[in-house]
């Protein structure tokens, strides 16, 4: 076996969503909605489905979803993009990360990398023969220390991998902290890699993305989601947007990995992003009423909530809630005893650095949030009542 699929353990997505149909705990672990998606966008793949072409699409998917892609950045992010050379469809976020890594990093090169970061970065870096080279963001306000930056860089910097907003803080990296991470790949001619899936759902501020920060247009590769976008998550339709030379090169990747996607779902997922910016607006409410609902609901139980922008997560942090638990401790028995699954944070790291922050899901109707906030209160007061 290889060993470094031999070593690694179920994802936590999984462990943690098998616990919840173990148990009937409910769900505040893995990130997906309750909701069916848009309407219109699932008639669109269903006719499409029954009435379109069902062979194989163009490897670097069909022409009208990325036009619709180069369109809709431009529209929303002031991009301007080559939609014939610079745009890739791919079968989910995961798998355009998949192909840049490999196209991108060889033996012996090392890789920057931000923990707490989504569990996968790691190992497709090492299965391409990479070096992970890990900085800490500070879990008091997840900042980015210049020190640890300048610690993780040098000569042998190949790529550094960034996810903008951050899954799993719910926090949001501006452009100062972009232009810094710039800094140094222009300096050590290093490529980013850039995870921004989450760009749409964000409700502070604007997301900036690093393909437009000073020096890195040809050195970033830009990663979407419609999955994230529209909450279709089981559709796997990502895209991987790059300079020609970089996209080329990605694409030879791509091609060998899962070389195309179902033609029905790029139909259905150009429609969507052809939605007017209020559809957007809209939605972005939406997520953030949820977002409102459970936060609230957690403080009014005596929990510690972590500021969150972003993502459809936010943080607990559980010494300051009273709980005198380690994140595992606390998410195994809040599922077995309370009847919740959270997910901890320290599944997010190489090295359970911290051990004292549980992630809950708020993508869920208003019913669900507000039993899972009567139960998670319940556990609550069970566990700092006197022994």
């Amino acid at each position: 076996m290889n060993p470094v699929y031999a070593a690694l353990p179920t994802t936590i997505f999984e462990t943690m969503s098998a616990l919840a149909r173990e148990t009937g705990a409910i769900n505040l672990g893995q990130g997906f909605p309750d909701a069916p998606g848009p309407d219109d966008v699932r008639r669109v793949a269903a006719d499409a489905l029954v009435d379109g072409y069902n062979q194989y699409p163009p490897m670097a998917g069909l022409p009208d979803l990325r036009q619709a892609i180069a369109d809709h950045y431009r529209d929303h992010q002031g991009l301007d993009l080559d939609w014939q050379s610079e745009v890739i469809v791919t079968s989910g976020a995961t798998e355009a990360i998949a192909a840049g890594i490999l196209a991108l990093v060889s033996p012996g090169d090392e890789v920057v990398l931000f923990q707490p970061l989504y569990d996968a970065y790691v190992p497709m870096v090492r299965r391409a023969g990479g070096i992970p080279r890990m900085v800490d963001l500070d879990p008091r306000d997840w900042s980015l220390d210049p020190v640890a930056l300048d610690a993780a860089f040098s000569e042998r910097t190949r790529l550094v991998v960034i996810n903008n907003p951050i899954n799993p803080s719910g926090t949001m990296l501006g452009r100062d902290v972009l232009s810094m991470i710039a800094e140094r790949c222009v300096r050590f001619d290093a490529y980013a890699l850039c995870d921004e899936v989450w760009e749409h759902i964000r409700f502070d501020r604007d997301h900036v993305p690093m393909i437009a920060v000073s020096g890195m247009r040809d050195r970033t590769v830009k990663i979407g989601s419609a999955g994230k976008i529209f909450a279709l998550t089981g559709w796997k339709v990502g895209w991987m947007i790059a300079a020609p030379a970089l996209a080329r090169q990605i694409a030879k990747a791509h091609q060998f990995l899962t070389f195309t996607t179902p033609p029905a779902l790029q139909t259905a997922v150009a429609h969507g992003l052809r939605k007017p910016l209020r559809w957007f607006e809209t939605m972005r409410a939406g997520f953030a009423r949820s977002r409102a609902r459970l936060v609230q609901g957690l403080e009014s139980a005596g929990y510690c909530v972590l500021p969150s922008e972003a993502t459809w997560f936010v943080s607990v942090d559980l010494p300051a809630s009273g709980i005198d638990l380690d994140d595992v401790t606390f998410a195994e028995r809040m599922a077995r005893e309370g009847g919740v699954v959270t997910i901890p944070v320290s599944a997010f790291y190489e090295e359970r650095h911290v051990r004292h922050i549980v992630r809950l899901c708020y993508c869920k109707g208003d019913a669900v949030l507000d039993a899972a906030i009567e139960r998670l209160a319940m556990m609550r007061g069970r566990l700092i009542a006197p022994q």
